[in-house]
């Protein structure tokens, strides 16, 4: 993408491919519109709660990003929720995510959670969920996520979720560390769920696109040890994952 002329063209030469080195380089900065992820984890924790009966996962994502802060995509994993029940989650979702400044970020958005392969007396459990993230950037990276869903289950409960995060770059060595709280908040009546509040700390290194995290889940508070007892998908453990990003 650099020509080079040599003897008496040289200098035309040289001044013709100045436009073209120049188009090759913002091509290359250009990022993509559209990214893939692909996991692999010895356990799918959401919120602090298995998602695969304690194990393990593989999971692919595709999202679209559009210049003015609009993104859409997909999301599946395996999932294992007991005799009869699924065996895969599929995600949709689409949102708006905007930098107000260097430091602060906003993203709002939509997710359609789709369960797939249940047997025809389990019951659709899919629902749509509503999120609305505000993440501040400095030497430490803190985040915050409000999400409500009005049919969680498709059970007619309410969900309301609340977590925050923080996360910390350890110069540049690739290693990171991580942690996050949150509170779940079904209101089901009769029907037997409860509140919990969800934690954990994580370690990760990142080779290039790849990021291997080891992490510790829980379950804690309100309603949890109720919880505990009835199902160890609510138990703590730890957790590898590694994942690879593209392009």
């Amino acid at each position: 993408m650099k020509p080079i002329k040599l003897a008496t063209a040289l200098a035309t030469a040289l001044l013709l491919s100045l436009p073209m080195s120049a188009f090759a380089q913002e091509a290359e900065e250009e990022e993509s519109p559209f990214s893939a992820t692909f996991t692999a984890t010895s356990d799918y924790v959401f919120r602090g709660v298995s998602q695969t009966d304690n194990k393990p996962a593989f999971q692919v994502g595709a999202t679209y990003s559009a210049p003015f802060g609009l993104y859409a995509g997909a999301w599946a994993s395996n999932v294992d929720f007991g005799a009869g029940g699924p065996d895969i989650e599929v995600d949709y979702f689409v949102g708006w995510n905007k930098d107000l400044n260097d430091s602060w970020n906003i993203d709002l958005g939509v997710n359609r959670y789709t369960y797939e392969r249940a047997s025809s007396d389990y019951g659709d459990i899919d629902y749509n969920e509503y999120l609305a993230k505000v993440t501040w950037s400095g030497p430490v990276t803190v985040g915050g996520i409000l999400a409500y869903a009005d049919d969680y289950g498709n059970t007619g409960a309410e969900q309301i979720y609340a977590g925050v995060s923080a996360s910390y770059d350890i110069g540049d060595s690739g290693f990171s560390v991580g942690a996050s709280t949150g509170y779940t908040a079904i209101d089901a009546g009769s029907d037997g769920r409860a509140d919990y509040y969800d934690g954990s700390i994580t370690v990760s290194k990142s080779f290039g696109k790849a990021t291997a995290t080891l992490g510790y889940y829980d379950t804690f508070g309100s309603d949890a040890s109720e919880l505990r007892s009835a199902s160890d998908i609510y138990k703590p453990g730890l957790v590898f994952t590694i994942g690879i990003e593209v392009p």
